[in-house]
């Protein structure tokens, strides 16, 4: 997916919340499934991982080639990550 297919794709599912047929969960789950498709093409090869643990770092989704890199991301973006885990994000 190319930049312009992105905008357009986040466009069109705002455009259906703001005329009411679709709900804000809706327009939410579009619009980030939007971009991690748009994320993972671009940068190639990579899978988006999400974090759970601490509180600095729940819930931060990452993407990384492996699970040992985005453990590496994870730790590299916070300062006092703690103890995590990561999971591939579906």
């Amino acid at each position: 997916m190319d930049r312009i297919s992105a905008l357009r794709n986040i466009e069109e599912a705002l455009a259906e919340f703001e005329t009411g047929s679709k709900s804000l969960s809706d327009l939410e789950q579009d619009v980030r499934g939007t971009l991690r498709t748009y994320a993972t093409e671009f940068e190639g090869d990579l899978q988006a991982y999400r974090a759970s643990g601490e509180a600095a770092v729940d819930g931060l989704v990452v993407l990384a080639p492996s699970e040992t890199a985005a453990r590496e991301r994870v730790q590299d973006l916070v300062a006092d990550a703690g103890e995590f885990t990561v999971t591939v994000v579906e």
